[in-house]
């Protein structure tokens, strides 16, 4: 494995909001948290914290979910809880985050107590649309040092299947500047165990590839991809030196810069990595500090526009990857989007 790796998928737990929604939520995540050999003391911080987000759900949001998982980033761990809504949104962000508030009889602690109880987190909410809320507890309570570029995302499998066949990781580009990033978003062929091998083999060749060119990586991926339905994938080198994105990309993965209110793509070649791939071409795009590199697979619309999430890419990048699914995915197919945000300082 390369020791470059920065963050990349993982599996995620995924759990539709019912009735047992809270019981399960507590299972999974204290199940996770015993994994990372957590006190007793934190297993029922995280307990309690995927209770209220559970409750919340059930007692405000029209449907939702939370996915659960292990985000392993610079040789350290942590447990991530996300809450995933279709409205109708908060309306008093503020209000909502002082502790004790509660409209429907819910644990009363506040989503405020969320923040309070995790190391990290955040909300984002668009009225009528939705709301994505985070916690994230590290195994060691330590929040790790800001990069300059931040990166997080977030993948969801076809309804009915447990695999996904989409996957993102994330490595430092050596030669670069010590603050440039490699990232690939990768789409399996269709979805379901053969789609997700694809998705593994790629990832692999990623995190094992010493090169730092797009187009050499994606040739790396290419040749690893041999023998499986072949995949839909785009890698990209974040040169924050250069304050310019590169990206070498085949098959239909959806890349971008965005800002506030403007978004400039990023071309994909046609083909199929593994099967039959063009000769990779590289395009640029400038890349100032406040700008969002944003990459995601055709399960989800490539119709938003980032207008239309106000203050989202002021948010972790896992919480505008995950407002972007939220709102985005609305194919039946498996979802996977990855975001690069270059904080200003």
């Amino acid at each position: 494995m390369n020791d470059d790796l920065v963050v990349e998928a993982g599996d995620v737990h995924w759990l539709r909001a019912d009735v047992a929604l809270a019981a399960a939520a507590r299972r999974q995540a204290a199940q996770l948290a015993r994994g990372l050999c957590f006190s007793e003391d934190r297993v029922a911080r995280v307990e309690l914290c995927v209770t209220e987000m559970a409750t919340n759900l059930l007692k405000h949001a029209h449907d939702g979910s939370l996915a659960l998982r292990v985000v392993r980033t610079d040789g350290r761990a942590a447990v991530e809880c996300l809450s995933l809504d279709n409205g109708p949104g908060i309306d008093d962000l503020h209000r909502a985050l002082l502790d004790g508030t509660s409209t429907a009889g819910s644990l009363g602690i506040g989503m405020g107590a969320i923040g309070r109880l995790a190391d990290v987190s955040g909300v984002h909410s668009l009225h009528g649309r939705g709301t994505v809320v985070q916690a994230r507890f590290w195994t060691d309570g330590q929040v790790p040092a800001p990069r300059p570029v931040e990166a997080g995302g977030l993948t969801r499998p076809i309804s009915g299947e447990r695999m996904c066949g989409d996957t993102w990781s994330v490595r430092t580009a050596n030669g670069h500047g010590p603050d440039a990033l490699l990232l690939m978003m990768c789409d399996g062929l269709g979805h379901g165990p053969l789609a997700a091998r694809a998705a593994e083999r790629a990832g692999s060749a990623f995190r094992e590839s010493t090169r730092t060119s797009p187009a050499d990586v994606l040739q790396d991926v290419h040749q690893n991809l041999r023998g499986t339905r072949g995949a839909a994938v785009a890698i990209a080198l974040v040169d924050v030196a250069a304050r310019r994105v590169r990206l070498s990309g085949v098959g239909n993965v959806t890349a971008l810069v965005a800002t506030a209110d403007t978004r400039h793509g990023l071309l994909s070649m046609p083909g199929i990595v593994g099967v039959q791939m063009p000769r990779p071409r590289t395009f640029e795009a400038a890349f100032p500090p406040g700008a969002a590199l944003v990459m995601h697979t055709d399960g989800l619309s490539g119709r938003w526009k980032p207008a239309d999430f106000p203050g989202l890419f002021a948010q972790a990048p896992v919480v505008a990857a995950a407002q972007i699914l939220n709102q985005a995915a609305v194919r039946r197919d498996d979802a996977g989007v990855v975001v690069a945000a270059y904080r200003q300082r």
